[in-house]
Formats: structure tokens, C-alpha cells, sequence
């Protein structure tokens, strides 16, 4: 299983939108599968997430880093209604984070799950 994580601020975000972390881990498990909404250059890509009890289509936009079959970190959320994209500057500055995050080591990334920078997401194991 690839490890899903999370940014602090995003962790909030997904918090104040009730958006289970069932939903995260279903975005990824299609990205495995080659269903990716935009590939941003980058390690970054948009992935639609629907809202909890409705669709895709009102649902969210998540931007994350990937090394697929690896490692996803949700970087940033907002509901489809509020924004349609997000702007060059902010595309710049969540590839540079998002390239950091993917290239931790595994000392790096413990530490930056401990001091709450970066935050688990908790997918249900299929046996």
C-alpha cells in the first residue's frame, strides 16, 4: 500500500469540509489505475474528489503530489464552486513543496509526521 499523507493546513481544510479520509484513498487508488483528472508537471496533478453523499461534479478539486504506486501527498482542496483553478503562483510554490515532501527520507518524513507538518491518512485495508 502507497503512503498517503497530507498537509497540516490541508488536514484542516478536509476537517472543516467533513470530507472522510475514505474519499482521499479512493482518489488514489484511481490514480493507480490511471484515472487522473490533470497532470500539472511536477510530481503535481488535480484530482476530483466528490463530496460526501453527492458527486464529482459539485464535489472538490485536490491537488497533490504523487510518485505513483509510492507516495501521495494532498497538498491543497477547495470546492469546484469556489474556484475554477489555481493561479501560476501557487502552482509554482505547491510543485516546490510537493517535490520536498516526495524526496524525504523515511527519518525526514517521521519527523515531519511528529511534529504535525504532515499527517497520515488512515485508508481501510482490502483482505
Amino acid at each position: 500500500m502507497p503512503s498517503i499523507l497530507e498537509r497540516k493546513d490541508f488536514a484542516r481544510w478536509q476537517a472543516d469540509e467533513k470530507l472522510p479520509d475514505a474519499a482521499l484513498c479512493k482518489a488514489v487508488k484511481e490514480m493507480e489505475a490511471g484515472l487522473i483528472d490533470a497532470d500539472l508537471g511536477g510530481f503535481l496533478y488535480k484530482k476530483r474528489v466528490a463530496r460526501p453523499g453527492g458527486g464529482k461534479s459539485g464535489g472538490y478539486r485536490t491537488l497533490l503530489s504523487a510518485r505513483m504506486g509510492d507516495r501521495y501527498v494532498f497538498l491543497h482542496g477547495f470546492p469546484k464552486s469556489d474556484r475554477a483553478n489555481v493561479t501560476q503562483d501557487e502552482k509554482k510554490a505547491l510543485q516546490f513543496a510537493g517535490k520536498v515532501f516526495l524526496t524525504l527520507s523515511g527519518e525526514a518524513l517521521s519527523r515531519a509526521l511528529m511534529s504535525g507538518v504532515l499527517v497520515e491518512v488512515h485508508c481501510e485495508q482490502d483482505h
